[in-house]
């Protein structure tokens, strides 16, 4: 063990792999139900558009918070890095911690500024308190044991230094309807009601309705909390929903899939033949205009600490 920053070698079960109808998984996330999609190029690139279409739900801000010059930025769960990577070009004077389960995930550039650690952070954290300006926190649902949620929101807190921020970002895969269209019976709706039941009890797919009122408990003050529609295809006849709208077809046809795979059939039970129609009729609807269909968006979450900064 590394006795200054606490880190030890990286334990050769995080670097296992398990495949699953030609989808590859972490052994380790499986195992220890942590994480349920895929960590194979194809959910790489996924992640890569995922994050291009929140940087335009987010008109291209990395950081919410009123925060000029941060010293250090932890992210959790940096998937392919693509935040934390954005970030620490933003702040070159700044030290950025991006957290993963899945070293696999890890792209081989990193800025001089930017270090890499693999951890499940459904464990305790093991970082010093009041130590990071920024704690960043997004698309966490599907990570985070369902009895965790709390105690890591505690987490956040205590490694927070008194005047820094939290912010926090989940989407709620329920699928909607701005037209009211979606029934019961239609693709998106059976995905999103199989989707969230195969998750359960390992996850809290609600976790998103529940972060504000989660984070004042845990301490936090200033807690800002915003509801956006994520559209899954350019219906919206707003100029600027219609872009983000259409720049998310893609992330949403590949998403449909890689995050329903393994719940699905593997938890649920669910026939793969069925599973691939499913994902089918949800993908037309999501691609047809006329349903107008969205994800709810849990957005800029900020919690604050006040106290000498």
């Amino acid at each position: 063990m590394d006795a200054e920053d606490g880190t030890v070698p990286l334990d050769e079960a995080f670097s296992e792999t398990f495949e699953v109808y030609g989808r590859t998984y972490q052994s380790y996330a499986l195992t220890n139900k942590t994480y349920f999609a895929p960590i194979d190029e194809e959910e790489l690139q996924r992640l890569e558009q995922m994050h291009s279409v929140l940087r335009l739900v987010f008109d291209g801000r990395t950081i919410f918070p009123p925060v000029r010059s941060p010293r250090r930025i932890l992210d959790c769960g940096c998937g392919g890095g693509d935040w934390a990577i954005e970030v620490a070009e933003q702040y070159p004077e700044s030290e950025v911690l991006a957290i993963d389960v899945s070293p696999h995930v890890i792209p081989a550039y990193s800025p001089p500024n930017l270090e890499y650690q693999v951890d499940d952070l459904n464990g305790r954290f093991t970082f010093q308190s009041n130590y990071f300006d920024v704690v960043h926190s997004q698309m966490m649902a599907g990570a985070i044991h369902s009895n965790r949620w709390r105690s890591y929101i505690r987490d956040i807190f205590r490694v927070t230094r008194p005047g820094g921020w939290a912010q926090m970002v989940e989407i709620y895969f329920n699928a909607q309807s701005d037209n009211g269209r979606l029934t019961r019976d239609n693709g998106l709706s059976q995905w999103s009601a199989n989707y969230l039941e195969a998750l359960q009890p390992y996850k809290d797919p609600r976790a998103a309705l529940q972060l504000a009122a989660w984070m004042r408990s845990a301490g936090f003050v200033e807690v800002e909390s915003r509801l956006l529609t994520l559209p899954m295809c350019g219906w919206s006849g707003e100029n600027r929903d219609r872009d983000i709208g259409s720049a998310n077809v893609e992330n949403i046809n590949q998403l449909l899939f890689s995050l329903g795979l393994y719940p699905m059939t593997q938890l649920k039970g669910m026939a793969y033949e069925n599973f691939e129609e499913l994902v089918e009729r949800a993908r037309r609807e999501a691609n047809d205009p006329a349903y107008k269909a969205y994800f709810p968006l849990y957005a800029i979450f900020l919690g604050a600490i006040f106290g000498n900064s």
